[in-house]
């Protein structure tokens, strides 16, 4: 059974920056290339007049979709991650990216005539099933939102809300197993782990500490 993981973020995704991955094609924006590190969440926000709409092959999950109902339209970002953000990551998490880019899927609505930027999505994989993984921004630092998984219990998903990439996720620690297989939950924390701890490299405002 498929488990579909929603980790919504608004106002995070960045166009500033966004350089293709070596598969498929991007929506670029117009401002120059910046060190991930040292931008801003205000640098990262996507240009709503500008992102265009999708691509044949670029399509948005309809799960993805789901997450975002008032939403017009959606883009699918693509940012590459260096070697040295790569290599940080998996120090920080103990785990493996499963890729050497990032993909996401921005979702745009049209109010008065003004189009803006709602939310976004990611999706990624544990224990070989696709998770569509929600945040929200604060002080220029993602942090989750909610978590939306078919056939998980729900007292596990909330335990995610208002984690960042500073916290752990640790099973029997920071989160409960809470009616889910530990191996399952422990994937599931895993993956959702090494999200956070990605958007906050490509996407957050700098460490304070």
């Amino acid at each position: 059974m498929k488990i579909i993981i929603i980790l919504a973020i608004t106002g995070l995704i960045a166009a500033t920056g966004l350089t293709a991955c070596s598969s498929g094609t991007t929506s670029t924006p117009n401002t120059a290339n910046t060190a991930a590190k040292n931008s801003t969440v205000a640098n990262n926000s996507v240009a709503a007049n500008t992102a265009p709409a999708e691509k044949p092959g670029e399509e948005t999950p309809a799960s993805v979709k789901a997450a975002f109902p008032d939403a017009q339209s959606f883009t699918k970002q693509h940012k590459d991650i260096t070697k040295e953000q790569i290599a940080a990551i998996e120090k920080e998490t103990n785990a493996k990216l499963p890729d050497t880019d990032h993909h996401s899927y921005v979702a745009f609505s049209t109010t008065g005539g003004a189009r803006k930027q709602v939310g976004a999505a990611t999706v990624v994989e544990a224990n070989g099933k696709e998770i569509v993984i929600i945040y929200d921004n604060k002080d220029g630092r993602p942090f989750v939102k909610e978590i939306r998984a078919d056939g998980v219990s729900a007292d596990f998903l909330k335990q995610f809300a208002g984690k960042n990439h500073d916290d752990k996720f640790l099973i029997g620690a920071d989160l409960k197993a809470a009616g889910v297989d530990a191996a399952l939950a422990k994937a599931i924390a895993e993956a959702v782990r090494v999200d956070a701890m990605t958007m906050q490299t490509l996407y957050g405002a700098p460490d304070k500490h």
